[in-house]
């Protein structure tokens, strides 16, 4: 459907297609420095801007640290002087279109926390202009774009839709995947006016190899974005809960799913785990339940579904000491190797992982433990800082129960397998290999 374009959108529109707008990233971080490189990429001059003078200072040295970022790519780009970093927020004046790329964590309450969003928000309308379009990007619950941001721009006298133009298009990162990334995964678009979805997906569109799929508002953005993680949440919750009972009755698990997935259709097959980690399955969801609070309706099932998943660290932890006291032996004084703290496989990202809920919990019960995982140099627990170390033949024989809560790659299983005296297999990493020298368990 054609729409039509006052003056300000068709100039806008014309420097995103003939590549001559400069394009701003607020917030350099796991979402936003890939999207800021890929932006880069397609031939646009790029801005970053970040509060953390670190990272503003890595940026503009080349310095990548985001395992989605091609080392390379991001040299590149910053020695050319097409992607530039700041602290700086009055560069926002320099840009014709920018992208929040912020957090929108959870507070001690379970409620959304927007602040981030909005004080990027306010920082923007300090500078910004006519002929811009902003776009939010951070997961948050449906009607952020419209009932936060557009009230903090349209204070500055411009009017949405004819002075500047405002959407709403959900981040879609899947760290450690092999093959879908920021570049080509489809992308969906939603903007307060026909006009604002228009100019945005052209962005987009000019930036990403993924179709751009536009709804008719930000909020449908912003819901269709919080179903997808709330799929997942819930059925993860479901394999979880199987996952118990399958072990209470004796039966395993894996191989239930396994002969499950050979149905080619109406089922797909999600695996239990330790728990969830991450900034988006374990927390992403709540925003619904806090917004629907607005509308008097409880979502019991994602609810339900938050308290089987997060009940899983203490499952393992009561799992560890059923097998250590069939080996005759209490959880206090035994020595425990924990195989990775990364919340999910191939990558450094220990935000909300499980494998802390479980070292607390071994900490508290007077556990002697050691940790190893080759993404993560160090981590904080309890207030102190860990380093993990590196996997060999001495640690695996010492210890009293191995504990594999992240299934990296780069685990030597084979030794796993054949060094280790007892092992509870939490992630159904030692499937193809022979167990045979150790007394192994799985969730």
């Amino acid at each position: 459907m054609s729409v039509q374009l006052n003056e300000n959108g068709r100039e806008l529109l014309n420097k995103i297609e003939n590549r001559q707008a400069t394009i701003g990233v607020v917030g350099l971080g796991y979402v936003g420095l890939p999207l800021a490189v890929e932006k880069a990429r397609a031939g646009y001059r790029v801005i970053g801007f970040d509060v953390q003078q670190k990272r503003v200072d890595m940026v503009n040295e080349g310095i990548n640290y985001i395992g989605d970022v091609v080392d390379e790519e991001l040299k590149e780009f910053t020695a050319e002087g097409k992607l530039v970093a700041t602290t700086d927020y009055s560069r926002i004046q320099e840009v014709d279109a920018v992208a929040i790329c912020v957090p929108t964590p959870l507070d001690t309450y379970q409620q959304p926390d927007t602040s981030y969003v909005e004080s990027s928000g306010k920082e923007i309308s300090k500078y910004m202009h006519k002929e811009m379009l902003i776009v939010l990007e951070s997961t948050t619950y449906p009607g952020t774009t419209e009932e936060v941001l557009k009230p903090i721009f349209e204070g500055t006298g411009l009017v949405c839709g004819e002075d500047f133009f405002l959407a709403y298009s959900p981040e879609r990162v899947d760290p450690g995947n092999k093959f879908y990334n920021t570049k080509n995964t489809p992308k969906v678009v939603g903007g307060i006016t026909p006009a604002c979805t228009t100019i945005a997906a052209a962005m987009y569109s000019n930036v990403l190899e993924g179709d751009v799929h536009q709804v008719s508002s930000p909020a449908v953005a912003e819901m269709e974005k919080i179903l997808e993680n709330t799929f997942r949440h819930i059925n993860i919750a479901l394999a979880n809960e199987m996952a118990i009972l399958c072990n209470k009755m004796g039966i395993d698990v894996w191989e239930v799913i396994d002969a499950a997935a050979t149905k080619p259709y109406g089922f797909m097959p999600f695996y239990p785990g330790p728990g969830l980690g991450g900034h988006c399955i374990p927390i992403d969801p709540f925003y619904l339940t806090w917004k629907a609070r607005e509308y008097n309706y409880h979502t019991r099932l994602i609810e339900l579904a938050g308290e089987i998943n997060n009940s899983m660290p203490d499952f393992v932890i009561d799992r560890c000491m059923q097998i250590l006291n069939k080996e005759k032996k209490a959880l206090n004084g035994s020595k425990v190797l924990v195989l990775g703290v990364a919340y999910k496989k191939d990558i450094d990202d220990v935000r909300e992982s499980p494998a802390l809920l479980i070292l607390d919990e071994l900490e508290k019960a007077g556990a002697d433990f050691n940790v190893v995982d080759p993404h993560v140099p160090s981590f904080r627990l309890n207030g102190r800082t860990i380093e993990p170390l590196q996997l060999n033949e001495e640690l695996l024989e010492e210890a009293d129960l191995v504990i594999i809560t992240t299934n990296h790659s780069a685990f030597d299983y084979q030794l796993i397998a054949e060094k280790s005296k007892v092992i509870f297999d939490t992630r159904n990493a030692l499937k193809e290999y022979s167990t045979d020298h150790a007394k192994y368990y799985r969730l």
